[in-house]
């Protein structure tokens, strides 16, 4: 049996991380003068609105970290090195936006329900504020790479901020037009539910890497058919598996079974040069077999009692 151990570096990795550091900082320097103004100001308004921008700075430094850990090489226990890392990020990013469109839609039924003053004026102000920040910084982070989903996790923090936002600022020209208070809550619902669809969908994207599916762009089943009729002495290709680590970087297992006199060696060299030119899957272990039974379900027969000895 032979194994690939290369694992590849992608050039965009380092630009995304210094989008990711830059949008920080512009969050982070926002953050301050605001946490000052209200405090200056005691306004409410503008301390609980730097307590939401605080929450996409969090999320902002586990994804920075994520890129950083992801360059670390494999070591005797994380084999594979640290790139899932970054899956894991944007699985938890989209857990903690359904946790505050969640919250958010509570704490709207609960002022529907129970209208309570709203200062528009301060609050138009604020949300002005806020908005043309996390316009910036959306504008930053979308320079980056948008297949990513660590980088698609960082992204739906600021969208979400910068949806709340444009709700903010609709609901608070309603509010002095009109007077009708429920236009925050109304409109706060709205921007829960849109971050709702896209958090699911990169929980789903992230979920499916973590358990190790094949990628959807990849069937195993016509990749196990393309070797076995275009590589010269495999009679059959079976126990294939193909996922891939971070979402980019695919990975494969495979049985090979060899008709009488094939070159073992040539042909698994063939059969990873074919998976990698033909395919894409850079890192493979390819297990032959020449017998006519597979050894591992021979053995699996075995435990269940169906084969002899």
């Amino acid at each position: 049996m032979t194994q690939d151990h290369g694992h590849h570096h992608h050039p965009g990795r380092d630009a995304d991380a210094r989008l990711l550091l830059l949008s920080l900082a512009v969050i982070l320097v926002f953050t301050a003068l605001e946490i000052a103004v209200g405090i200056v100001a005691d306004s409410l308004a503008l301390l609980a609105d730097a307590g939401h921008m605080l929450t996409d700075s969090v999320a902002l430094v586990l994804a920075y970290a994520a890129y950083r850990m992801s360059e670390r090489p494999g070591t005797s226990r994380m084999t594979y090195g640290f790139d899932r890392l970054k899956i894991l990020v944007a699985y938890t990013n989209g857990l903690t936006v359904i946790a505050i469109a969640l919250w958010i839609s509570i704490e709207a039924v609960s002022r529907f329900l129970s209208p309570a003053p709203v200062l528009a004026g301060p609050m138009l102000v604020v949300a002005t504020l806020g908005l043309a920040v996390n316009i910036v910084v959306f504008a930053i982070l979308h320079g980056g790479d948008r297949d990513s989903l660590n980088m698609r996790g960082a992204i739906l923090h600021v969208l979400g901020d910068l949806l709340g936002s444009v709700a903010a600022i609709a609901a608070a020209l309603i509010i002095l037009a009109t007077g009708w208070l429920p236009a925050d809550p109304v409109l706060s619902v709205l921007v829960a539910l849109l971050l709702v669809r896209s958090a699911w969908q990169l929980i789903r994207e992230s979920g499916l890497i973590l358990l190790e599916a094949s990628p959807p762009h990849v069937d195993r089943n016509d990749v196990a058919r393309d070797i076995a009729g275009n590589i010269e002495g495999v009679a059959d290709v079976h126990h294939m598996h193909v996922w891939t680590l971070d979402g980019r970087q695919l990975m494969a297992t495979l049985h090979a079974r060899l008709a009488p006199g094939v070159d073992a060696e040539r042909t698994i060299g063939l059969i990873k040069a074919r998976l990698d030119e033909r395919h894409n899957i850079h890192h493979a272990t390819v297990e032959v077999e020449t017998g006519a039974d597979c050894p591992d379900e021979t053995r699996t027969r075995r435990r269940n009692g169906t084969a002899k000895w």
